[in-house]
């Protein structure tokens, strides 16, 4: 692809991924279940989603892999399986690279990272220091030749009785707008306590907006 050297410089020197807490070692496993699944400032399916995720973070290195993926339970063309692997960086930033995928329809075409698949790879990086995050992205391979590019920034404001409070803003090009032209398209709050979670968000881009509501269910 013609923009990937320059895009993952840009990714290296400017873009931060945003990885926020200390995960535990060894396995972890669970699913969430949302109203709607939203990503990004875009709404995927029509219904409830579960969402399933496995992961290993080894001892020591603190290097996390795993898969992640969402179910809508009443559209198959908006399900999706990925994979990750997050390696840490000093004490606050981190690198991530991300296989995602989105079976259309429930295709099988599982190997074929062409610009005619399924598949996005991702490489992310961010930063988190007290209360405020940084997250980048660039898609280097797969069916965005764009090499489309994320960034996002976010502030906890609120932390007591049980209860926290983000606030979140996004914006992206190619894939991520209606015009292609880099735009704002992810802005909102997202309250939480214990295992649920409520976020509003508004796509200035497409002029919409969705109230989400999930449950995080873990052994």
């Amino acid at each position: 692809m013609k923009k990937t050297a320059k895009l993952l410089t840009l990714v290296a020197g400017v873009l931060l991924l945003f990885t926020g807490t200390t995960k535990a070692e060894g396995f972890d496993v669970g699913v969430d279940v949302v109203s709607r699944y939203v990503w990004r400032g875009v709404q995927y399916g029509d219904g409830v989603a579960a969402q399933p995720w496995v992961s290993y973070t080894f001892p020591g290195a603190g290097v996390e892999v795993g898969a992640w993926g969402s179910y809508d339970l009443s559209d198959d063309d908006a399900n999706e399986a990925d994979l990750y692997l997050t390696v840490p960086i000093g004490e606050n930033f981190s690198l991530t690279i991300t296989d995602y995928y989105f079976p259309s329809g429930g295709a099988d075409n599982y190997f074929d990272w062409g610009d005619d698949g399924d598949h996005i790879v991702e490489v992310a990086g961010g930063l988190e220091v007290d209360n405020f995050s940084l997250f980048g992205a660039v898609n280097v391979l797969g069916s965005d030749d764009e090499n489309s590019v994320y960034v996002e920034a976010g502030y906890q404001f609120y932390d007591k009785d049980e209860y926290t409070g983000s606030l979140f803003v996004g914006a992206g090009n190619e894939m991520y707008t209606s015009t292609t032209d880099f735009e704002v398209v992810n802005v909102g709050v997202t309250i939480s306590r214990d295992m649920f979670w409520a976020s509003y968000i508004v796509n200035p881009d497409l002029e919409n907006s969705n109230l989400v509501v999930g449950v995080s269910l873990q052994p």
